[in-house]
């Protein structure tokens, strides 16, 4: 039996003219790894139908050149050659391109204090485009953290100064007495509340370093935070935890500023956006705080 040629119907005009931005697939399955962990990747990926006569582009040409990408590690250089690619595939219908590629990167973190580790997840995007102004780059970035309220602290202290007054008006003060009401319930009748916090970060990428600069961002940021989300603990890596919010007391704001600051000092980034979210467990409604630097072509907006 003799096989028919099969019908392009996408090459065939369009029967209403015009341009379109944005053309391509969402929800792309794709593993692809991040500072050498296995990634179960999504890709949105698309180019610029400029032909106001095409009736489409190429979907499957779009599809097959992330092959590319598949289970290799994550770099701006890969992602600029598949750019490339779709525009190859697609000279005289697109002159923009695009990739998103979004998962969870996978790092192990180490405990405060004792030898135990354990993995985190750290939910990012990352957005690319290739167009006549050349290349671009952002990477969207979450990272948890704990955050106590200093107001909360404050109060918790002045009710223990109220009960260390009432519990010592008749009793002679020694060391240890005082020593010994500390260690007791009395001693800590009240506590700051905190939350389990997270902070949003989306950053310009300056140029096209070959490695993707997400673990040295975790790395900053959890710096700057000083309360990173743990995993596997011991006793005395708890212990150690407590001791770091109580020293890194922070309202959103001072979230959001450390942030800035420390984000300011990132190699490799030419502007970023932040927004840290304190999901609050006084309140049913979560602090929210901003900022950004360089982003748009305005000044920084946290000095």
């Amino acid at each position: 039996m003799n096989r028919l040629p099969l019908e392009d119907i996408a090459a065939a005009p369009a029967t209403r003219l015009g341009t379109l931005s944005w053309v391509g697939m969402e929800g792309i399955a794709l593993p692809f790894q991040v500072a050498g962990q296995g990634v179960t990747g999504q890709a949105s990926a698309g180019v610029s139908l400029d032909d106001p006569t095409a009736r489409g582009i190429h979907m499957s040409r779009l599809y097959l050149a992330l092959a590319e990408l598949e289970e290799r590690e994550l770099s701006l250089t890969r992602v600029a050659a598949v750019l490339e690619g779709f525009l190859d595939t697609h000279q005289g219908l697109s002159h923009s391109a695009f990739l998103d590629l979004g998962g969870e990167a996978m790092l192990k973190r180490p405990a405060l204090i004792s030898p135990l580790a354990g993995w985190k997840r750290y939910p990012f995007t990352l957005r690319c485009r290739r167009d006549s102004q050349g290349f671009h780059a952002t990477l969207e970035l979450t990272v948890g953290y704990s955050s106590t309220c200093p107001c909360s602290a404050a109060l918790s202290r002045q009710l223990i100064q109220q009960a260390f007054d009432e519990d010592f008006t008749d009793m002679p003060v020694s060391r240890e007495a005082v020593r010994a009401w500390l260690g007791s319930e009395q001693g800590i009748l009240a506590t700051p509340h905190s939350q389990r916090s997270q902070a949003h970060l989306t950053v310009r990428l300056a140029g096209a370093p070959d490695e993707l600069p997400l673990v040295s961002l975790v790395n900053r940021a959890e710096r700057a935070l000083g309360t990173a989300l743990q995993t596997a603990v011991k006793r005395i890596d708890e212990q150690a935890f407590a001791l770091a919010n109580g020293q890194n007391l922070m309202f959103c704001e001072d979230a959001a500023r450390r942030l800035h600051h420390a984000l300011r000092e990132q190699p490799g980034i030419s502007g970023f956006q932040l927004r840290v979210v304190h999901a609050e467990s006084l309140h049913a409604h979560d602090a929210v705080a901003r900022s950004e630097w360089n982003w748009g072509g305005g000044d920084s907006k946290c000095s």
